[in-house]
């Protein structure tokens, strides 16, 4: 493997800029080295994008974890996230409707009311306290069965009496 490093160009806001050169003196490093670690901290915490074997569902909690900066940041729209999700070599089981990834860019209070409007009783869900992206990633884990992707999460039964189990 070719360990050589190549120097590239990054268009950033002035606001960005001067806090990474903030965070590279209160860390007392380079701010190069702030690039790189954040460009490292990605590609390890969102390895799977990269991986074509991820496809479909597969990919839906790495993009709760960026959902704000798809419209922000990257400016995705909903038909581009479509093909990306469901691709033609999608698995037919791995599809993700559309309804679903337009979940992904809905502001916080609007995605809020959407899943409210799944649960039978909003009322339950409100109790339980918890946020709106935890709930959206609830609510994916349930429908697509994706438990064995977030073992780390135990599963909240909030989203469990909405569909019938898949399996």
């Amino acid at each position: 493997m070719n360990d050589s490093k190549q120097m590239i160009s990054v268009r950033l806001v002035e606001s960005d800029r001067i806090a990474i050169k903030a965070i590279a003196n209160r860390l007392l490093i380079r701010e190069s080295d702030v690039y790189r670690f954040a460009v490292n901290y990605f590609l390890s915490r969102f390895d799977c994008l990269g991986n074509p074997d991820y496809q479909g569902s597969d990919l839906l909690l790495p993009f709760c974890e960026i959902r704000h900066e798809l419209l922000q940041t990257l400016s995705m729209k909903k038909h581009l996230l479509e093909r990306i999700f469901n691709n033609s070599a999608v698995n037919p089981d791995k599809y993700v409707a559309m309804s679903d990834i337009e979940l992904l860019l809905l502001p916080s209070h609007l995605l809020r009311q959407r899943l409210l409007k799944l649960h039978p009783n909003p009322a339950t869900v409100m109790k339980d306290h918890i946020g709106v992206d935890q709930y959206l990633k609830e609510y994916f884990i349930y429908k697509y069965d994706l438990d064995e992707l977030n073992q780390d999460n135990p599963q909240n039964p909030a989203f469990s009496e909405i569909m019938p189990n898949s399996n």
